[in-house]
């Protein structure tokens, strides 16, 4: 096309003009991409760090309440919640440990886990007489995975202590569960529970003073873990008020973190509103004023056939050629930044996070934002360019 080409041509003879608005774009957009990075890149960490601690999702009720199956059912189908198990009462969910034909024990504190456990190595399914158990037991027992422990009762003066043997399927890593922690089927903490509750016990050779048969199961209450952190605390209240029972989570660190992304994409938005609007306005002047100053090049233009709608491209192409190059300078210099940046302060983040970090997404994104500012502020130059009458400039420039 004729008008491209005469575009294209212009702009290189006329550099400067181009070198002064790509360097008005560089000027504003590195400084806001080096921003943008920094708080997608320790905002990212933050969010990585709580997300490694499955805690912060957890969502423990208080006391002992007393719960049927009917009364959990509706929980286990709530979008939010990743993970439901419910829970024995909790003084009963202690037990002594020691590796099958070892004499050191150790009282280790059991919980209900299953299929989904956040805590439980992703795609593990614990059996009835398999556990996972948290790093400082294993070390502290000479645990291996496969290795075969057992359970001891903790009821002193009964005439036969229940030994529950189970093996090891997994040791959970040191950013796990703290202290010694036993993880284990809800069935085996609810055999548990029946023990302490004086049930007889045949398999394991105990005799109480009921029926297991005659036992209706109750729950204390539920351990959840929300399935991601901004609905943490609004599940925390509905199920409060579903179950009627104070819970414990860490809402209010998780919060903060929260709170602390949203202040923080808030002021870079109005930074970024506030730099648009600069450069949009410095954008507006420097193409309006390029036309102006070169109405006789184009109404010469015109002269030769071109159509106003055609003229009207000119300001338009080489707004075009500008951003593209604004963009693919101010990249650049952001990518050197940020490795300037990771290099001065990115030790303290843990291992694998990027400092500054743009997804592609919104990079993507970025480039159509600035590529349709610079088009705005060309729309002005190109509607002067369609209103421009050859016959008339040429007569006063004459």
């Amino acid at each position: 096309m004729l008008i491209l080409s005469l575009a294209w041509r212009d702009l290189m003879r006329d550099r400067f003009l181009l070198f002064c608005n790509v360097a008005a774009m560089v000027g504003i957009l590195v400084p806001l991409l080096v921003l943008f990075g920094v708080k997608n890149g320790v905002y990212t960490a933050l969010i990585g760090e709580l997300l490694s601690d499955p805690a912060n999702l957890q969502i423990d009720t208080q006391g002992n309440g007393s719960f049927s199956e009917a009364d959990l059912a509706p929980l286990r189908d709530w979008p939010e919640i990743a993970f439901l198990t419910p829970k024995v009462r909790g003084q009963f969910d202690y037990m002594n440990v020691r590796a099958k034909g070892g004499r050191r024990f150790r009282p280790a504190l059991v919980l209900p886990s299953g299929a989904g456990d956040p805590n439980l190595p992703p795609g593990l399914r614990l059996g009835q007489d398999q556990v996972a158990v948290s790093a400082q037991l294993a070390r502290q027992l000479n645990l291996t995975q496969q290795a075969e422990l057992e359970l001891v009762s903790q009821a002193e003066g009964r005439p036969r202590q229940l030994v529950l043997p189970v093996k090891v399927a997994a040791i959970l890593p040191e950013s796990g569960v703290p202290g010694r922690a036993v993880l284990a089927p809800f069935p085996l903490l609810d055999l548990i529970e029946a023990f302490y509750d004086s049930y007889s016990l045949p398999e394991y050779g105990i005799v109480g003073t009921r029926a297991l048969a005659e036992r209706v199961t109750s729950y204390e209450g539920v351990r959840v873990y929300a399935r991601n952190l901004e609905e943490l605390a609004g599940l925390q209240a509905r199920i409060e008020t579903r179950l009627g029972i104070g819970t414990n989570a860490r809402t209010r660190e998780v919060e903060a973190v929260l709170g602390l992304g949203h202040k923080l994409n808030l002021a870079l938005g109005l930074t970024a509103v506030l730099a648009a609007l600069g450069l949009g306005a410095a954008l507006v002047l420097g193409f309006w004023s390029d036309v102006s100053r070169k109405k006789p090049v184009l109404a010469g233009i015109a002269l030769l056939g071109v159509p106003s709608r055609q003229l009207a491209l000119f300001p338009v192409i080489q707004a075009v050629v500008t951003s593209g190059l604004g963009l693919a300078i101010s990249f650049a210099l952001y990518l050197a930044a940020g490795r300037v940046a990771a290099a001065l302060f990115g030790q303290n983040l843990p291992a694998g996070r990027d400092l500054t970090l743009i997804a592609p997404a919104q990079g993507l994104l970025i480039c159509v934002s600035v590529l349709a500012l610079v088009l705005g502020a060309a729309g002005f130059a190109a509607w002067s360019a369609q209103r421009l009458d050859p016959a008339s400039v040429l007569r006063d420039g004459g």
